[in-house]
């Protein structure tokens, strides 16, 4: 990716590697689990929740007590992304941790909301506050590891983790840090959340997430978290780490246009898209492979495939959403599928778009539909578009070598 940093040829040279990845899913805990399920998922229904999570793993009693499920998930994440990266020692000083989350704590709110309606407010827990904030992962991400450099979080809906990795990315590009730990988490299934969605008819009567198709007819909740661990790719390659991918290109726009609805045409989509890129200092061409955000609902399919026609014209390569497999995990969606275009490199396989039989007719772009495909390598564009116009856009680039 470029940054721009006046007269210092040391920061504007700086590759954003990946080097560890770890994931808590509806389709299973770790990397094997994750990707097996993506690519053979399950028979349908929803919601979905991340059934094998088991906290206790990673979390003593007290710990869990005080971390909101969605918290835990990223925390777990976090621990598995460290081990895969290798433990390296590191300044810790040089080290941020950059989650995104659309909601944060949402059920441990509701929760309370009920124990203070039902058995009064004084009998409200006093961890409340840390339980619900929706920086509270980024900060015990920091904490367990003693990391020192920026903590943020990122809350832009579904654009979330894609947002965050990009904040992440442009801080290990300029020097700033070494390292980033960079994600993002959601566990957001409660009774009024889903109230809200089916009241605003934004989820799937059927419960069956299936993008792209003709029949769709509404997203599928999900839940899970996502963390990946960046660093700068000389010092990646200086201790033998092994390194999935790299962040070649960012960008991030706004529809302006309404607070659910994407703009007509796709129109903040297609300039994300194109930014991103540009920003790589590619050509559309070079990509050979689009991880969509492809949420299932009618309208966003529909402008996400407009969008992405319009970019590419007559290339057109391959696209799939995970989310049939997955369904939505709100602002963990992009942290997952940057899991998931990374172990596309590791297994030069693109993940088939669960559940999708029949396209739209208004969807002119090659959906991976069925089974997998093999992928030859090339460039990745990963789409993450949230409710309100946010729209974020990653390159991902092949590891040195591919």
């Amino acid at each position: 990716m470029r940054v721009e940093f006046g007269d210092n040829p040391r920061h504007a040279s700086r590759r954003v590697a990946i080097t560890g990845l770890g994931v808590v899913s509806v389709a299973g805990v770790g990397l094997e689990a994750f990707w097996k399920g993506v690519n053979n998922p399950s028979s349908p229904g929803g919601p979905k929740r991340a059934a094998d999570f088991d906290p206790t793993i990673w979390l003593g009693p007290k710990e869990i007590r005080r971390h909101d499920r969605y918290n835990q998930m990223g925390v777990a994440a976090a621990d598995m992304a460290f081990e895969d990266a290798g433990r390296p020692e590191i300044d810790p000083a040089k080290v941020a941790v950059m989650m995104g989350t659309g909601v944060g704590g949402l059920e441990s709110l509701e929760n309370q909301v009920i124990v203070g309606e039902q058995r009064g407010y004084s009998r409200v827990t006093p961890f409340l506050v840390p339980l619900m904030m929706a920086n509270s992962n980024s900060a015990s991400i920091s904490m367990r590891f003693g990391f020192q450099g920026p903590c943020e979080t990122t809350v832009t809906a579904c654009a979330a983790s894609n947002h965050a990795m990009a904040s992440a990315a442009a801080l290990v590009a300029s020097g700033r840090v070494d390292m980033a730990f960079t994600g993002g988490a959601e566990a957001a299934i409660t009774r009024a959340a889903t109230a809200g969605f089916t009241n605003m008819t934004a989820l799937s009567k059927e419960f069956l997430s299936r993008p792209f198709d003709r029949n769709r007819d509404g997203f599928v909740m999900g839940e899970g978290a996502g963390v990946i661990v960046l660093e700068e790719l000389e010092h990646a390659l200086r201790r033998g780490a092994r390194v999935y991918a790299t962040i070649e290109g960012v960008a991030s726009t706004a529809d302006a246009y309404h607070i659910t609805a994407p703009a007509p045409g796709g129109t903040g989509a297609r300039a994300a898209m194109a930014m991103a890129i540009e920003d790589a200092g590619i050509s559309a061409t070079d990509i050979t492979h689009i991880n969509a955000h492809g949420t299932s609902t009618p309208l966003n399919d529909l402008a996400e495939a407009t969008a992405i026609r319009a970019v590419f014209g007559p290339h057109n390569p391959p696209a799939t959403s995970i989310k049939g497999a997955l369904g939505h995990a709100l602002g963990a969606a992009g942290a997952l599928e940057a899991v998931a275009v990374a172990l596309t490199y590791e297994n030069r396989l693109i993940p088939p778009t669960a559940n999708t039989l029949e396209l739209d007719p208004g969807v002119d772009i090659d959906v991976v539909l069925k089974e997998s495909r093999p992928f030859s390598g090339g460039y990745v564009l990963s789409n993450s578009f949230g409710f309100g116009g946010h729209n974020s856009c990653i390159v991902f680039g092949p590891p040195p070598g591919y």
